[in-house]
């Protein structure tokens, strides 16, 4: 059995070894390519402050410095590793893989930087090509501008300005832009020829984004013409279903919500212009689809209700007042006992106030005093007003409970002397009569709100 202990002990060895001279391999490597990574990227750093200049270059430049201190620490360790004192297996472990960290951070940071420098460098070099390209985009957008031009004087002709003003400007506008980018690729020209290439680096880049919004323009005017086009197709066909819907509407149960909602979008059918006259089909067509979406809207909430009966004014006022009666209640004995409560029958308390006057929030005056509900704000005021009796009530069984659980052996509720039980001995007198009267009370208006549900 020792043997087989030893041996499997022995294998464990060598396979741990085997991991420890893979990890050293890694460092030396990772080593090696990091330091050649930098060189190489200190090279090319010089080659890209040419062409785009320090302050492009800048994040390079401290990533550098940055990744070359960190490195200088991996060499450290390194040279830990085979000094002349002796390491335990635990010590090279852990320089080794420190190394390795070291050195693909290293790499990771000079990635990170390079990549963003790239499509920049690159850019630079095809100057020459991108200055062409500009003047080629340049010469095809002004033959636009004519087209473009006509597009927004027949656009006039048959849609109402304030329609219009989103591409009225473009012709013009996109014009300034080429101006502007032919501009640029002078300077670009002619700074690249002074040797400042990083202006005309931002020069280029300018231009080239000159052309773009210029292109932009331009292809706004030809999609406006055609976006209005369908915009008038569909306005005809929302015009037809709202008419539909109106009539429907008018066979549903009658509400104050559906009659505000079928006002509206006939007001929104009324406000549309005759034919022939230069209109603005976007405004029209936005005002429909949300007139049309009201009224979608307010119907449904019609047919709800319809299928849930609402409660009655007076229910619900019993509800309000069967809330404050319990409220009422728990906080008499909540305060008359305030040494022996807890933190439960306390929460419920507050639990129960704050819905009392999220009630009073809800309905927008003193619910105890609310001579009108609306028809739409009965059922969720009763709701409301029976959680808060619910709480209440729960606040009063807690306390209850808390005091019976506090109050000494041998002693009535109210620190007299008295048998077990609320009121002892004393339960014909006194403030035994009083506590019985207050949850007989109770028990009385659960019953009578039982009744009227």
């Amino acid at each position: 059995m020792a043997g087989f202990w030893g041996k499997r002990k022995r294998e464990e060895q060598q396979e741990l070894d085997a991991q420890d001279a893979d990890l050293a391999k890694r460092a030396r490597s990772a080593l090696v390519a990091a330091d050649e990574r930098i060189r190489v990227t200190s090279d090319e750093l010089v080659f890209a402050e040419a062409e785009l200049g320090a302050d492009a270059t800048k994040p390079l430049t401290q990533a550098l410095t940055t990744v070359r201190t960190h490195l200088s620490e991996a060499f450290h360790l390194h040279q830990l590793n085979h000094d002349e004192i002796p390491d335990t297996r635990e010590e090279l472990r852990t320089r080794n893989a420190r190394i390795v960290q070291l050195c693909e951070w290293a790499e990771d940071v000079i990635d990170d930087q390079t990549s963003a420098l790239a499509e920049r460098i690159a850019r630079a070099r095809r100057a020459p090509e991108i200055i062409a390209g500009v003047r080629g985009d340049v010469a095809l957008l002004r033959e636009r501008l004519p087209i473009a031009r006509d597009t927004v004087e027949r656009l006039a002709a048959r849609y109402a300005p304030e329609a219009l003003a989103q591409v009225e400007a473009n012709p013009a506008e996109a014009e300034q832009l080429l101006g502007f980018a032919e501009h640029g690729v002078g300077v670009a020209e002619r700074r690249r020829e002074a040797g400042q290439r990083e202006q005309a680096n931002l020069a280029i880049e300018a231009s080239v984004e000159s052309v773009r919004r210029a292109a932009t323009l331009l292809d706004a005017v030809e999609t406006f013409e055609v976006e209005a086009l369908r915009a008038e197709s569909t306005l005809a066909a929302i015009v037809e279903d709202s008419r539909g819907d109106i009539a429907v509407a008018l066979r549903e149960p009658h509400s104050p919500g559906v009659a505000k909602a079928i006002g509206e979008l006939q007001a929104a059918l009324a406000a549309l212009p005759a034919a022939g006259v230069n209109t603005d089909p976007f405004t029209h067509l936005d005002r429909l689809r949300e007139a049309n979406a009201g009224l979608d809207a307010a119907i449904a909430a019609a047919r709800e209700r319809a299928a849930r009966p609402i409660p009655p004014l007076d229910r619900v006022h019993h509800a309000i007042d069967d809330a404050d009666r319990q409220l009422a209640v728990a906080r008499d004995v909540i305060a008359g006992h305030r040494g022996w409560i807890g933190a439960d029958a306390r929460t419920r308390l507050a639990e129960a106030e704050r819905t009392r006057l999220d009630l009073d929030r809800f309905l927008g005056t003193p619910a105890a005093t609310a001579s009108v509900i609306d028809e739409d704000h009965r059922e969720q005021a009763m709701l409301m007003a029976r959680r808060a009796a619910q709480l209440a009530g729960e606040a009063l069984h807690l306390a209850r409970r808390d005091i019976d659980s506090s109050r000494p052996q041998g002693y009535d509720q109210w620190g007299g002397p008295g048998g077990p039980g609320w009121g002892g001995g004393r339960r014909g007198g006194g403030g035994g009569d009083m506590m019985g009267g207050i949850l007989g009370g109770l028990v009385i208006g659960s019953i009578l709100d039982g009744i009227f549900d």
